[in-house]
């Protein structure tokens, strides 16, 4: 990617009821504590469980790699509300300068609350502000709640792929069929 034709993502920006964030290193035990531990919340992602703090710290200097490289990456999500509490995390990842892929996870306390939607909502004004035409985004057969979240937020059914994602708190070492849902942005 040429730097200089991109378009950089604030690193703080708000919705009606959330503060999305870039991620900072001092941010480890919250985001540890709050849901990268947690198996229930860690199931459906494609990323381990985090068993000790290094992991997180592992994935802050993933994070901060990603945004020297692309104009945007992971964010982490807090209510808006007096004192907001950390709640998840969501972000870009680019393949290219336009194509994309998001995702989201919140702690078990933010679940049912229209946060997810609300974050989707986000990612996708944010990715075709940046100049991204395709993004997309995946998740296990069996997450329906999740895949209600992007039908909510105007992503298209794409199908189903075979052997796509390899889902490390579910089955270790084998790729999964997931369903692909995108969102396309004419140029």
């Amino acid at each position: 990617m040429d730097p200089s034709h991109v378009r950089n993502s604030p690193e703080t920006f708000l919705t009606e009821r959330l503060l999305l964030r870039r991620p900072r290193a001092e941010d480890a035990e919250a985001i540890f504590a709050r849901y990268a531990c947690d198996p229930e919340v860690t199931r459906y992602l494609s990323w381990r469980t985090h068993r000790q703090l290094s992991d997180t710290r592992a994935y802050l200097a993933w994070c901060d790699f990603e945004w020297t490289r692309w104009p945007a990456g992971p964010f982490m999500i807090f209510t808006r509300e007096p004192g907001g509490s950390l709640i998840g995390g969501t972000g870009l990842a680019f393949r290219s300068a336009t194509e994309a892929s998001t995702g989201y996870v919140l702690a078990r306390d933010a679940w049912g609350k229209g946060y997810a939607t609300e974050c989707l909502r986000a990612m996708i004004e944010l990715a075709r502000g940046l100049g991204v035409r395709r993004l997309e985004s995946v998740c296990h057969l069996e997450h329906r709640a999740s895949a209600h979240v992007m039908e909510k937020c105007g992503m298209r059914r794409e199908g189903v792929l075979g052997e796509h994602t390899e889902f490390p708190n579910l089955a270790p070492g084998v790729k999964l069929a997931v369903m692909r849902y995108l969102a396309e942005f004419p140029g």
